[in-house]
């Protein structure tokens, strides 16, 4: 084809040429939607006797309900009456908008033991109560939670470092112990828990 020979510039690039620089693929017809997977249920039973949880429970929408006195003094209390059931916090730290604990349950053998969802259920209701008496009644927790299991005394350690300075990341402490929502009830790694 001669240099000049402008009959090809007018023609439009072929489709690939075409499609490749789109963000988005090209639709394909009658394409079906992806199939919603089912979510996971939390396991009944751990192959450890004294596992630490780490937990997160949110409030939604995200707006600040949980760095007052009022609510940390509620989670202190309901977390020192939990001891007499068999769910042993350890440390903590309450957020704006969300928190973060980590627990541990009696025996799983012991049937008058909580499990996480019970613990996380009776939670939130101690923490709705409080906001009813404060006139925070348009405050809503997330539905669900976030619960990891820890794997060992390590992970524990290294996991509430990072806890601990959340506040800080977030710029309402200049470091962790300055933060008066957060604090230990009992010490997990430091076994027996009961």
């Amino acid at each position: 084809m001669p240099a000049g020979d402008s009959s090809t510039a007018s023609q439009p690039p072929p489709q690939a040429a075409r499609d490749s620089g789109r963000k988005h693929p090209p639709r394909m017809g009658h394409a079906r939607p992806m199939p919603v997977r089912p979510r996971l249920h939390r396991l009944d039973r751990l192959a450890t006797d004294q596992a630490i949880y780490f937990v997160t429970l949110c409030v939604r929408p995200r707006q600040p309900a949980l760095d007052n006195d009022r609510v940390h003094h509620a989670f202190v209390a309901f977390s020192i009456e939990g001891l007499a059931r068999g769910a042993h916090v350890g440390h903590y730290v309450l957020m704006p908008d969300h928190l973060h604990a980590f627990v541990a349950f009696g025996l799983t053998d012991d049937p008058a033991a909580p499990t996480i969802s019970t613990w996380a259920k009776a939670i939130k209701g101690c923490i709705s109560k409080v906001w009813r008496e404060t006139g925070h009644s348009g405050c809503k927790w997330q539905k669900g939670f976030f619960d990891h299991v820890l794997r060992s005394s390590d992970s524990y350690a290294g996991k509430w470092e990072y806890v601990a300075f959340n506040p800080v990341r977030a710029g309402l402490a200049s470091k962790p112990d300055d933060w008066p929502y957060q604090g230990e009830i009992c010490r997990l790694d430091a076994p027996p828990l009961l």
